[in-house]
């Protein structure tokens, strides 16, 4: 019996998914449970699992989007039935992977020519390439000494042997030796077009300051205190949200998106906040912030925060933001500034750096303070310079007197 591998739903999205990676490769043996696949919607990434044990046939290569629902890969349950399925169904062909215009396709290319998984093209003679598939050898690996690089027999003749001796053949690539490769794939390559596109699209500038955390750190610590009473261990971020909820009903300039040359103000406040996760930023989002106590903003914080780690979000948990956080002061690394890129289509974006004790002046004498360093990234072409001032201008007031927006009750 053959089980069929689907494009899962993810939320309530109806756009075709990209397969990010195969976890097992064609003929493999997998268990049910296992992970075998890797999609992705254009802000997260899912896992697959395998419904049944069984022999892995492939039909639709990674880096292709396909359908929800479709069809992408077969489990078969003995080395007979893949083998059927592998001579008698055609794979399907997908056509939604974007052709590098350097260079030719796949079909287009020369016998000679191998392309990889990043879309680059290797010359390769065709018994050279015949070799390397015989014994397992990555020819992305390999380094040619033919004409114009080509790789020929006498390289995977080196390549076999190192294999065999347990020798690592060192890959050169413009006269330097390559410690590792990281494929630029998955998670890391949306947000690397992400923010390419970001800053390509935007007239991003990004203004720099201090903050006296003095009161802030005082009502934190006591809300901390009181953490099984209010029901919350209140962090910094879940501060920094319910201050620029409160903000941004008084700045709506500051709440809005560029959006075929209008400007649109929103009456949702949806404050994204910034996970750091291995393969690099999520940004979850605090649905309708203003309207939400400091306990409850720090209650979603915490599960959206969660649902990140085990890659448990939906596509509903990473959209419809109106404004970011990215609490970096939260990983470390002291005093700092940055800039940070604005997630679009909002209008801007706030960093914030660590806490660290400055020497400041203070109504004519020298004293030691909690300072925060912060740096608000905004769209010139929606915010100009006056009205970026006066937002962090509020902010600054707002987070050194935090008594007027917070109660030791967690409100």
């Amino acid at each position: 019996m053959v089980v069929s591998i689907a494009v899962p739903k993810l939320g309530w999205g109806t756009e075709p998914l990209k397969l990010v990676e195969w976890k097992a490769k064609e003929g493999n043996w997998i268990e049910q449970g296992d992970i075998i696949l890797v999609v992705t919607t254009e802000k997260i990434t899912s896992d697959v699992e395998a419904e049944a044990s069984g022999y892995l046939h492939i039909l639709v290569e990674e880096e292709n989007e396909a359908p929800i629902g479709s069809v992408v890969g077969l489990i078969a349950k003995t080395r007979e039935e893949l083998e059927v399925i592998q001579r008698e169904r055609p794979k399907e062909i997908i056509t939604t992977v974007a052709v590098s215009k350097e260079a030719p396709s796949v079909q287009a290319a020369a016998p000679s020519v191998a392309k990889t998984k990043e879309g680059e093209h290797i010359r390769v003679s065709p018994v050279a390439r015949k070799m390397a598939e015989e014994h397992m050898i990555d020819i992305a690996n390999i380094a040619g000494t033919g004409p114009g690089g080509r790789i020929v027999r006498e390289d995977i003749e080196k390549a076999i042997e190192a294999k065999k001796s347990g020798e690592v053949t060192p890959v050169v690539y413009q006269g330097k030796r390559v410690k590792s490769t990281i494929p630029l794939k998955g998670m890391r390559k949306v947000i690397a077009e992400h923010m390419h596109r970001s800053l390509s699209i935007s007239a991003q500038l990004t203004v720099m300051g201090e903050i006296d955390m003095t009161e802030v750190v005082k009502l934190r610590e006591a809300l901390v205190g009181k953490a099984e009473v209010i029901g919350a261990r209140i962090t910094y971020t879940d501060i920094f949200v319910l201050a620029i909820a409160k903000l941004l009903k008084d700045n709506p300039i500051i709440n809005s998106s560029l959006i075929d040359n209008e400007i649109k103000l929103w009456e949702d406040i949806n404050i994204g906040v910034a996970v750091a996760l291995e393969e690099g930023l999520i940004v979850p989002v605090v649905k309708n912030a203003d309207k939400k106590s400091l306990v409850e903003i720090s209650q979603t914080i915490k599960t959206l925060g969660k649902k990140a780690r085990e890659g448990k979000l939906v596509p509903d948990d990473v959209t419809g933001g109106t404004f970011t956080i990215t609490n970096l002061g939260a990983l470390g690394g002291g005093y700092r500034f940055e800039t940070v890129i604005i997630n679009q289509l909002e209008s801007a974006i706030l960093g914030t750096g660590g806490i660290t004790d400055r020497v400041v002046a203070r109504d004519g004498q020298i004293v030691i303070r909690p300072i925060m360093t912060y740096y608000f990234t905004y769209d010139h072409r929606v915010i100009n310079g006056a009205v970026a001032a006066k937002f962090m201008a509020d902010v600054t007031q707002l987070l050194e007197e935090p008594k007027s927006f917070v109660s030791l009750e967690g409100n």
